[in-house]
């Protein structure tokens, strides 16, 4: 027969190694308790059946068993066997969002429980004060509850409490202090042998990360308490939502609709319908985000039916203005559209989602002014404008859009430009603060509609370096910054981590239909606190487009040529003799076209079985780069002569090995994402003297074979090979380097560039950890990797990374080479660099040199690009 301290330890112990084996393992107690007629142990019994269950997320079973606990302990006159039971449902009450009920009930049980239960009532009763945005009243229960359980040494007990402290302190800013909760929690559940509780300790750290901003450690934790619940076979399909909400806030597209996808086939079925209709809403919004606009309709549509049964009226609004935005952005244009715009522009307002609102209040006046209804769309920006003098940054920088529109309908051209460039500035701010280089990237989307609008005008006046000036300001923003790295103020850190905190508390807030208006308070007021300590930092500055005087002085006898995207026309601005002109070289598309046929080729001509006749296929290659010739070199033939190039190419042209062209062979060039990442290496000091840094990763017998021919070439040098070659021993012989030379196998993430990895002996280094040096190396090679390119021009990956921290000069392929055709254009290079030759020059001749050996080595030498200064 079961006794009571079996079943206490079955419902605090067995349910969180395997919860399935506990509901078997109370079954049959209550079978033997109803049978012997032993209430207590009858109580305990549904009490481990409810707590499994709960663990299940079959909380309709949960609440029903515990509430049947309770009965039958009040019906023997067990006091505390009922007051036990009656924390128990205030957790599955706090679950399913009764949290009024779950404080009456943990308020109820209080005067009944004994000393050694009281911990664990005030944990539960901190976790319903947590998600009821009380705070400070929560860490007081928290606090209480920690140290009752150390003089006691409940080690469970403490366990409990510093899991849930460390959320309330992820919610409120602290970070790191979370983390000390939940290292602490981790190990002490450990030594319990509680496995499953060790995950969800996991999970709230990932919560703790992606608040902190750290994108990385967020979704490293997410994944290793997924793995450990899929092994226990413990549902958690909520993790997946709050994965997915993360890679959408970043935005990783690419990963996010993975994520999507993955979350609506696993929540098809049960009762999480939250998380259902919450994935549906977050589906609509990649859709829209990837261009997908009937699919970002439909599963609006659906996500704004299940919002409006489940009574989230502010969510329902939400998911209109995504379904009437793809209705917009596919080109509808009607008065119906236009009015229901509106309409739903002051909901959102009304509900508090007042970046939404102004979104589609804006969209609504573009509507009405594509239908001619000049005073309708002046109506609405004029409202849209009255946000750029109050609210986020977000909301001013749309309200400065809104109010460049409306002068701009009224023909003030040179007042729209002025309130394009405020709301350049207020983002610009915003993107320092946010601290992590990722975020940066992604977030130049958020300019684009203001760098367009200021874009087009420049284009339709004509003055070639107001062009320039309108390319620079959005174009590889997050580069145009100074380097991002940790902060180093802990003050700073601690402010960026509350701002996060804050700003995902208004929008649950929001999404709960809950005041706002304390938090909004508080949200400004961090705000303000981020760009004063940001301000006093050697971090945070953002250099500002150069003037054509300025780039002509730093080019000397060289041109510079930056490719613009403009509304599917490529155009060109040349930077030369002193004065800047404008170029237009016809569609995007087809340049799209044969870059891909290009580089198709080149890479064939180094893969193809040695019996294979290689003259077709570089045949193919040089007629590609004969018409991309003619079509963006060609044009400008009279202006850039035979000078020297700096090339800044736009999205679609980040991948042309531009050494294969005609007219940039035997020429000395190099690549930049823009202008200004170009000019601030130009005019960045050498780092003088040093040791270069030679490294070979491991299962690449070539490495070590370029590795030691290139080695005496190098002068003084770090040769870290096979064992040597650790990712803390090449990050810090990297840190302040002349020359890093790097052969490894190389990761490229396209569906998130900053996870790019190289292989070394003990595991990848990433971008993340050159992200950590504190100097990087002056010039760096590698054989590996390229990049990539994000909304805003964004380029990312290894090479961006390097150049946003202040590399000066990269040398990396842009097509994947195989590294035994690298060693003797690398060896040549090195040999030229030696002698006194820039790196570009030094490159272009020994590619020059290269390329007279066969197919093989002309398609591996094109295949490099010299990006940099």
């Amino acid at each position: 027969m079961w006794n009571v301290v079996l079943l206490s330890a079955a419902a605090l112990a067995v349910r969180q190694r395997g919860p399935r084996g506990a509901i078997e393992m109370g079954r049959s107690a209550l079978a033997e308790a109803r049978r012997s007629g032993n209430a207590e142990e009858a109580s305990n019994a549904e009490r481990v059946i409810g707590l499994s269950l709960r663990e299940l997320h079959d909380f309709d079973g949960a609440l029903r068993h515990l509430r049947s606990a309770i009965r039958l302990a009040e019906g023997a006159g067990l006091a505390r066997t009922a007051a036990l039971a009656r924390v128990d449902l205030a957790f599955a009450l706090s679950d399913t969002g009764r949290h009024a009920q779950a404080l009456r009930a943990i308020d109820e049980a209080l005067p009944e429980l004994h000393e050694s239960d009281v911990p664990i009532a005030r944990t539960q009763r901190g976790s319903v004060l947590r998600c009821l945005c009380r705070y400070d009243e929560a860490l007081r229960e928290y606090n209480w509850a920690v140290e009752a359980a150390r003089r006691t040494g409940d080690e469970l007990g403490e366990a409990r409490a510093r899991n849930n402290r460390g959320l309330l302190r992820a919610c409120t800013g602290g970070s790191r202090a979370a983390d000390e909760d939940f290292d602490r929690a981790a190990a002490l559940y450990r030594e319990l042998g509680l496995e499953l509780v060790v995950a969800d300790v996991r999970w709230n750290a990932g919560i703790s990360a992606s608040r902190a901003g750290d994108v990385p450690r967020a979704l490293t934790m997410f994944a290793e308490a997924e793995r450990e619940y899929r092994r226990l076979a413990v549902p958690r399909p909520l993790l997946l939502v709050n994965r997915l909400e993360l890679l959408v806030s970043v935005p990783l597209l690419e990963e996010a609709r993975a994520a999507a996808d993955r979350a609506l086939a696993e929540l098809a079925e049960g009762n999480l319908v939250l998380g259902r209709s919450e994935s549906r809403f977050h589906r609509a919004r990649i859709a829209l985000a990837e261009g997908d606009l009937e699919l970002a309709a439909t599963m609006a549509a659906l996500a704004r039916e299940d919002f409006r049964r489940e009574g989230r009226e502010a969510w329902a609004a939400g998911a209109r203005h995504v379904r009437l935005r793809a209705a917009y952005l596919s080109g509808q244009r009607t008065r119906r559209l236009c009015a229901e715009l509106e309409r739903v522009a002051a909901r959102l307002e009304e509900l508090g989602w007042r970046v939404a609102g102004l979104e589609a209040r804006v969209d609504a006046a573009l509507v009405a002014r594509d239908l001619g209804d000049r005073r309708r769309a002046v109506a609405q920006l004029e409202v849209a404008a009255l946000a750029r003098r109050r609210g986020t940054a977000a909301q001013r920088a749309q309200g400065w859009y809104a109010e460049a529109l409306r002068r701009g309908l009224e023909g003030d051209r040179r007042g729209a430009q002025s309130a394009l460039r405020r709301g350049l500035v207020l983002l610009d701010e915003y993107r320092v603060s946010l601290g992590a280089a990722e975020p940066r990237a992604l977030s130049g989307a958020q300019g684009e509609a203001l760098a367009l609008e200021g874009l087009r005008a420049a284009v339709a006046s004509g003055p070639a370096a107001s062009v320039l000036t309108w390319a620079e300001s959005w174009r590889a923003g997050a580069l145009r910054m100074t380097p991002a790295r940790p902060p180093e103020d802990p003050g700073l850190a601690d402010a960026l981590a509350e701002l996060r905190a804050v700003t995902a508390d208004l929008d649950a807030a929001l999404s709960a239909g809950k005041p706002t208006s304390s938090l909004r308070g508080r949200q400004l007021r961090m705000e303000q606190r981020v760009r004063e300590l940001t301000r006093r930092t050697s971090g945070g500055a953002v250099h500002r487009p150069p003037s054509v005087r300025e780039l002509a002085r730093a080019l000397g006898a060289a041109a510079l040529v930056e490719y613009v995207d403009h509304d599917g026309e490529l155009l060109a601005v040349v930077v030369a003799g002193g004065r800047a002109s404008l170029h237009r070289l016809g569609a995007a598309d087809a340049a799209v076209r044969e870059i891909r046929l290009l580089r198709f080729g080149l890479h064939r001509l180094v893969t193809l079985p040695e019996h294979l006749d290689r003259a077709p296929v570089r045949a193919g290659a040089e007629h590609a780069a004969r018409l991309l010739e003619s079509r963006l070199v060609a044009p400008l033939r009279r202006r850039i002569a035979d000078r020297p190039l700096v090339l800044a190419p736009t999205g679609p042209l980040a991948g042309l090995p531009w050494s294969v062209l005609p007219s940039c062979r035997g020429r000395a060039l190099v690549v930049a994402p823009s202008a200004t990442v170009w000019l601030r290496a130009a005019s960045s000091p050498s780092a003088g003297s040093g040791r270069a840094v030679l490294v070979a990763g491991p299962r690449l017998p070539a490495a070590l074979a370029e590795i030691n021919a290139v080695a005496p070439l190098a002068g003084e040098s770090s040769v870290l090979v096979g064992e040597a070659a650790t990712v803390d021993a090449v990050a810090a012989a990297m840190d302040g380097a002349p020359l890093a030379h790097v052969v490894a196998h190389g990761s490229f993430r396209a569906d998130n560039p900053l996870f790019s990895t190289l292989e070394l002996a003990d595991g990848p280094l990433a971008v993340h950890d050159l992200q950590r040096l504190r100097t990087p190396p002056e010039r760096v090679v590698l054989s590996t990797c390229g990049s990539s390119v994000r909304p805003g021009d964004e380029l990312m990956g290894f090479t961006a990374a390097l150049l946003g921290l202040g590399t000066r000069t990269l040398v990396a392929p842009v097509v994947p080479v195989p590294a035994d055709r690298t060693t003797p254009l690398m060896v040549d290079f090195h040999r030229r660099l030696g002698s006194g030759a820039s790196p570009a020059q030094a490159l272009v001749a020994a590619q020059e040199a290269h390329s007279a050996r066969g197919d093989e080595e002309f398609a591996a030498a094109a295949c490099f690009l010299c990006f940099g200064a």
